[in-house]
């Protein structure tokens, strides 16, 4: 049976698991939600919500569900196999096949480090929209706040309770924006469940864009640095996973209904800035400052959340990495920043890098699936057959999508 206690790093206490200190376990299992949800909404989900919504719209609602619905099942596996084992997802790979940890922390260490490039310039533009300031300058500072919280002496908990706030700001800025806009709720709720047209890209592109990658992990290997596992955490670690994903649902819900609110008045939205151009037609000048908010919010997240979860999966690797993963993280935000400032974002790395991208989910789940049925991994522990059942459904749905993405993107980058 995997331990239920041990060591927890980051000097962070043990989250208690039957009485004690709950209002600081809820603490926890919240900030790994919000550390996984805002991980997964950064620029490229605002934008890409906005542009399917033009495309679809109400019918839109229909891919929502269903992508909801795959990202639950996809992070409730997850989450319950790491905290049933007490391991990384790279250990875990490892004891599946030996080397197959180090191809997963490879990919996601890449694919990381590349998005947070486009991280750190949305963290910029957000701040030019609120602000006024010059894209770069705006990345700089983000980047130096991103920094501080892990040079902070509890930078865990620092990270949870940033995550948190900025996830709480952007809930309630989305959804008055989309009350602004009066959209067709009754539209949006009958093709929620008959849409006039399916999108079956659009659902991958959402699965990815809110699973895929490093985000498959983040709020797992946070729980695992809180202390919180074993199997007797589980129903904690389960309702930690589903408030991640129900957070993500709200935002992309809200915009949802505001870029459909704009779409159904006739408006025009600017397609080289789309979701700037749909909350200034919501809002006047007000709307164009509140998508700087959230822009920002959503972008300098997704910095933590990515430079988190991407060095968790080399501190396994060395203990030297271990004692200082914590500056390897500044590093990781240090160089995305310089990259940005000196290069831009540089666009076929980014292409190739996208597609690469969505292989993790379906190589990670599906290892994941398969270290559930080892003891050595995971004791005595029985994972549910539903749970098997649909999660490897999402491995094969993910793995082809994501194979013809990368047959489609490869042309590109030799144009």
């Amino acid at each position: 049976m995997a331990e239920t206690k041990g060591k927890v790093e980051n000097s962070e206490p043990t989250a208690e698991k039957k009485g004690g200190n709950k209002k600081g376990n809820w603490s926890v299992l919240l900030g790994a939600a919000f550390l996984m949800a805002t991980s997964a909404i950064g620029p490229g989900f605002l934008t890409q919500t906005t542009v399917f919504t033009q495309q679809l719209a109400a019918s839109f609602g229909f891919v929502i569900l269903i992508s909801l619905l795959l990202d639950i099942i996809a992070q409730m596996n997850v989450w319950r196999i790491i905290g049933v084992s007490g391991l990384r997802g790279q250990e875990i790979a490892n004891k599946v096949l030996p080397g197959l940890g180090v191809v997963l922390a490879v990919l996601i260490v890449i694919g990381g480090l590349a998005f947070n490039i486009g991280n750190v310039a949305g963290a910029g533009l957000g701040l030019n929209a609120m602000l006024g300031l010059d894209p770069i300058v705006g990345a700089v500072i983000s980047a130096a706040i991103a920094i501080f919280i892990f040079v902070v002496k509890e930078a865990g908990k620092a990270m949870d309770k940033f995550a948190q706030f900025a996830g709480f700001i952007m809930i309630l800025l989305m959804i008055y924006v989309a009350f602004k806009t009066s959209p067709p709720v009754g539209e949006a709720l009958a093709n929620t469940v008959m849409p006039e047209t399916i999108s079956w890209f659009a659902i991958v592109t959402l699965v990815g864009g809110t699973v895929g990658g490093y985000i498959t992990f983040a709020g797992g290997h946070r729980l695992l640095d809180a202390g919180v596992k074993g199997v007797e955490a589980l129903p904690e670690i389960t309702k930690s996973s589903v408030t991640g994903i129900a957070a993500t649902g709200v935002i992309r819900i809200a915009l949802f209904l505001a870029v459909l609110g704009v779409v159904s008045q006739g408006l025009s939205i600017d397609a080289d800035n789309p979701v700037a151009s749909v909350f200034q037609l919501a809002a006047g000048d007000i709307g164009y400052r509140i998508f700087g908010i959230i822009m920002w919010a959503a972008a300098i997240t997704s910095v933590v959340g990515a430079a988190y979860t991407s060095v968790s999966f080399i501190r396994t690797f060395h203990p030297t990495i271990e004692k200082y993963h914590n500056w390897i993280i500044i590093a990781f935000i240090l160089i995305s920043t310089t990259v940005f400032a000196f290069v831009g974002r540089p666009v076929n790395i980014l292409i190739l890098v996208g597609a690469l991208n969505a292989l993790i989910l379906p190589l990670a789940l599906g290892t994941l699936l398969v270290a559930a049925y080892k003891k050595k991994i995971v004791g005595e522990y029985k994972h549910p057959l539903w749970l098997t059942v649909t999660g490897a459904l999402v491995v094969v749905i993910m793995a082809y999508m994501g194979v013809v993405t990368l047959i489609e993107q490869l042309p590109q980058m030799f144009k």
